[in-house]
């Protein structure tokens, strides 16, 4: 279940002017936001590496920044996070291109643009609680812990999920907890969550996860069939419980499975 998203290279072209038709101005589903508070003075530890900064400032510039991401923090969250070491060593020099990439396992890491589009969307603040479905290599784990030290992540996978982890503390991503499971279950343990992001595509929104999303939480989630286009679907459920939710744009994820392996 906890496959990667997989938003096809094809559709990048596509979910830029989906993002601009969507309007990330006025109308937008974060229009509303209210001034963030301050992440200059973090009191969590984030690795740094100037090693491939020039690949990451274009990453940022050409593919993200130019098709209307425009939070600050989540773009230096994606200049600052080494995507190289989270693909395999026969792809690094690939690492920032414009496209996904398999990791293994018939699992691939997302596109960058995807990676920060479904991020901006969740509109996390400092030490909000965010919960991932789907870890793959980690490197949206290590993307969201840039914002908020309070991140789990759950994957399907065994080896991925052994993989991810040991990577995550090489680069010293120690504020992560990672959990082999199915996620269409969540992590109740840890539950209510101020965020969660699903990585791969549900036939409908997982009843369980709407559970642990907190009052006044915020969800991004594919759905639609396995194979076909699917929406990227923004799940809110406000102060009383009550849930709404909107399509933003068409993407290609793999399918959610229900077998841990």
């Amino acid at each position: 279940m906890a496959r990667r998203a997989a938003a096809f290279v094809v559709l990048a072209v596509a979910a830029g002017l989906a993002a601009w038709l969507l309007g990330r101005g006025a109308g937008a589903p974060w229009a509303d936001a209210e001034p963030e508070p301050s992440r200059e003075a973090a009191d969590w530890h984030r690795p740094r590496t100037r090693e491939r900064q020039a690949e990451r400032e274009a990453m940022v510039r050409t593919q993200i920044a130019r098709r209307g991401v425009r939070d600050r923090w989540v773009l230096a969250a994606m200049r600052a996070v080494p995507r190289h070491e989270f693909v395999p060593r026969h792809l690094r020099s690939r690492a920032y291109d414009d496209c996904p990439l398999p990791i293994g396992h018939g699992q691939t890491i997302s596109q960058p643009y995807i990676v920060a589009y479904m991020t901006e969307v969740l509109r996390l603040k400092p030490k909000e609680k965010v919960l991932e479905i789907g870890t793959g290599s980690g490197y949206q784990a290590a993307v969201l812990s840039e914002l908020t030290p309070n991140v789990y992540t759950v994957e399907i996978i065994r080896a991925l999920a052994t993989q991810a982890a040991e990577r995550l503390e090489r680069l010293g991503y120690k504020t992560i907890k990672c959990k082999v499971g199915d996620g269409y279950y969540g992590w109740p343990e840890h539950a209510p969550y101020d965020a969660i992001i699903v990585t791969c595509a549900a036939g409908s929104v997982p009843p369980p996860l709407l559970k642990q999303l907190k009052p006044g939480g915020r969800m991004v989630i594919p759905v639609g069939p396995p194979g076909q286009v699917q929406q990227l679907v923004l799940v809110k459920k406000d102060s009383e419980g009550k849930i709404t939710s909107e399509s933003l744009m068409a993407v290609a994820f793999v399918p959610m499975t229900r077998r841990v392996r």
